[in-house]
């Protein structure tokens, strides 16, 4: 269990470490971007460039995520055990090629963005404290994304994306909590729910074809989970004017209380991307 902490405190450092990374290279494009200012002298202010027409942005996307699970049963005489499965062992436990990816139309200031994750695994994944799913069974892991966007800021170099949404979880599986020789007992056959949520998103541009991009949202707030939220930071790079690549680390959280248990599920790892830009029509 000792091991198990170490790792689960390991990788929060990593995910700070992350994000302040991140916040360093925007700090840096802010300062450079002062200092070509001043040596420049005063300009008139560029006007916010207008987006023409409708655009679709297209982006499938790696992601390989470590999962870190907290089960605490409401029955007394059963463990709340903690649990984390490398990255390596959910790859290995897939039982066809998940689906990662998402879509955005944007038209003006206004935009749709949806997320969709699809994770299908075979006979579960066994720890020593706690089972995902049945002898013969599986674990389905479904989580789709649906945010309404608006560009509060826009211009040549930045721009500020406000959204409200709703994330939806779907878990198909068996989640048992094993108790020393006897045989597991079983906290949850799978639960469905969703959350609303509430989303930023900021992208710099850092010059010579690279940019930053940080995201972040936060829900649940007890409609279904009693938190749910999601950190990504990204490196951006533009091939062309159609073409993006990205790479970066996301966390995907969430904190809900099932009849039979708490649960405290975090999924954190690197992710890799690319974005086919479609218009503007």
């Amino acid at each position: 269990m000792n091991s198990i902490l170490t790792r689960v405190r390991g990788s929060e450092g990593t995910i700070s470490r992350f994000l302040g990374l991140g916040a360093l290279l925007l700090a840096m494009g802010i300062a450079a971007e002062g200092a070509h200012a001043q040596q420049s002298g005063p300009q008139s202010p560029s006007p916010p460039p207008t987006q023409q027409g409708f655009e679709i942005l297209a982006t499938p996307y790696l992601w390989t995520p470590w999962v870190s699970v907290g089960v605490q049963p409401t029955r007394p005489d059963l463990p709340s055990p903690t649990a984390t499965v490398g990255a390596g062992d959910v790859v290995k436990h897939l039982t066809w090629v998940p689906f990662m990816g998402t879509l955005e139309a944007r038209s003006g200031s206004w935009g749709v963005f949806v997320d969709y994750l699809h994770a299908p695994l075979k006979a579960g994944i066994n720890t020593p404290h706690v089972e995902f799913g049945a002898a013969t069974g599986g674990l389905d892991m479904n989580e789709g994304t649906a945010l309404f966007l608006y560009r509060a800021v826009s211009d040549p170099v930045q721009r500020l994306d406000l959204g409200v949404g709703v994330r939806a979880w779907g878990l198909d599986g068996d989640i048992a909590v094993t108790r020393a020789l006897l045989p597991p007992v079983s906290v949850t056959h799978g639960a469905s729910w969703a959350d609303p949520i509430l989303a930023i998103r900021y992208h710099r541009d850092l010059g010579d074809g690279f940019s930053a991009s940080l995201y972040g949202d936060v829900g649940g707030f007890g409609a279904g989970a009693k938190i749910d939220w999601q950190a990504i930071a990204s490196i951006d790079y533009a091939v062309t004017s159609q073409i993006d690549l990205h790479a970066g680390f996301r966390s995907l959280n969430f904190d809900r209380n099932d009849p039979k248990a708490e649960f405290n599920v975090h999924y954190y790892g690197p992710l890799i991307a690319a974005t086919f830009h479609f218009g503007p029509y």
